[in-house]
């Protein structure tokens, strides 16, 4: 797919816009989710893991979609190599989860064994299995690192993933990924489709419904958002309030509100009491003062945020990533996440991974990894743990039968309908199912 030029959220003067109509079949059909599984994962660059899980010779990591798994492995020689994980005897699941020190890959069940860039070594009883034509190595995938990131496309025809993810490096490379280091990764299920969970991530419409804590510290009406053919960003001002309030909060609620939803970017706890907030000095705003908390918070880690701006450093830059990755980009934090889909069409994994930069050189180790329960009490902060409260309810109204087609909006859930246009492509969906009123 050729890139196109960016759109803006603002429509044309006098331009005449519609909601579009999306077909809820998509989130509820088990055939729509078999043509997903068919035609869009096998296809598709996917982020598989951090590259802190895979940083030293024998690393490894499972990355698990639908039916597929792929195996990521850091060979001996310090190669990035991943492979379809299963046996070229009779499809055996070599490795599961994810771990270190690998000195070759062996199947459990009848001790096949490959070397770590996927070349057989062993066969027991080779003799048995009389002339073998070529030495069955494993099944390659194709794997390439974006920043922090790892990344998978089991076709190996596809092209490369610097091609698919253009222009999103170019545009974050103010950012510089490449210093953020993954601290903790955690997986939790979710009872949806995988779509109704990245859609939570790919608009701030529903800031002021589910995260009205959010209001006092943050604009989610003018975040400038963009589209490009596959992928989408939104920019959203922190550190101020935002215009659907009717009372302005003044500096001690704007910090209050920043302390409760990130307090960690200032040196609170997330749970503490703010205390009073800093001394706005002449000329100067509390969105300054955060910004120079924040800086001398860097510094006092052997980082240097001198060159970015107020923007750059308050600000959030959210990339959405076809299909189903956001990115949020902060001068001192990374936070992703992943929808995956589950066992069946109306369940689905919400990972998430935490980031943090860290001075050049540093050496990267294994992050903290954490399977949840969503039963149970869930450590990922209050705005996600609203997010995913909020899946079931909006899977399961998509399931009304007078509910047809969801209609969302094309400027503010742009990023929504960006998704779907590329699915069609992916999914050969001629004439498009999409439609406006």
């Amino acid at each position: 797919m050729s890139i196109t030029q960016p759109t803006t959220t603002a429509p044309r003067a006098g331009a005449q816009i519609a909601p579009v109509a999306i077909p809820t079949a998509r989130y509820t059909d088990a055939e729509f989710a078999r043509r997903e599984d068919a035609r869009l994962w096998p296809r598709v660059w996917q982020l598989a893991c951090s590259l802190d899980h895979v940083a030293n010779p024998g690393d490894w990591y499972e990355y698990r979609i639908g039916h597929s798994s792929v195996l990521v492995v850091r060979g001996d020689d310090g190669g990035l190599r991943a492979f379809q994980n299963a046996c070229r005897h009779r499809g055996s699941e070599l490795c599961s989860g994810s771990g270190e020190g690998l000195a070759e890959i062996r199947c459990p069940f009848h001790r096949w064994t490959w070397d770590l860039r996927g070349r057989l070594r062993e066969i027991p009883s080779r003799r048995e299995f009389g002339v073998l034509n070529d030495d069955l190595p494993l099944v390659p995938v194709q794997v390439d690192v974006w920043g922090p990131m790892v990344f998978v496309n089991l076709d190996p025809n596809a092209g490369p993933l610097a091609e698919f993810l253009d222009p999103v490096p170019a545009d974050s490379a103010w950012a510089d990924l490449d210093t953020f280091h993954c601290a903790a990764a955690v997986s939790v299920p979710a009872q949806c489709n995988w779509k109704t969970l990245i859609d939570g991530f790919s608009e701030t419409y529903h800031v002021q419904g589910i995260h009205r804590e959010m209001l006092p510290m943050c604009d989610d009406v003018n975040g400038p958002q963009i589209t490009w053919q596959r992928h989408g960003k939104l920019e959203q001002p922190y550190g101020l309030g935002s215009p659907r309030l009717r009372d302005r909060p003044d500096d001690q609620q704007i910090w209050a509100s920043f302390v409760e939803i990130m307090g960690n970017r200032v040196g609170r706890a997330l749970d503490a009491d703010p205390g009073p907030a800093p001394v706005v000095g002449p000329g100067r705003t509390m969105r300054d003062e955060i910004a120079a908390i924040i800086h001398e918070r860097a510094r006092a880690q052997g980082l240097d945020y001198s060159h970015l701006t107020l923007d750059q450093t308050l600000n959030m830059s959210q990339y959405n990533l076809f299909p189903n990755v956001t990115i949020l980009v902060f001068s001192d934090m990374l936070n992703v996440v992943r929808a995956r889909p589950g066992a069946t069409h109306l369940d689905a994994h919400m990972d998430a991974w935490t980031f943090d930069r860290r001075p050049a050189g540093s050496p990267r180790t294994r992050p903290f990894d954490l399977d949840l329960d969503p039963n149970g009490e869930l450590p990922l902060g209050i705005v996600l743990n609203q997010d995913l409260a909020n899946f079931a309810r909006s899977q399961r109204g998509l399931h009304q039968p007078g509910i047809t087609h969801m209609y969302v909006s094309p400027t503010e859930e742009r990023r929504i309908v960006n998704l779907h246009r590329n699915l069609e492509e992916y999914l050969d969906i001629t004439p498009s199912e999409l439609g406006g009123l």
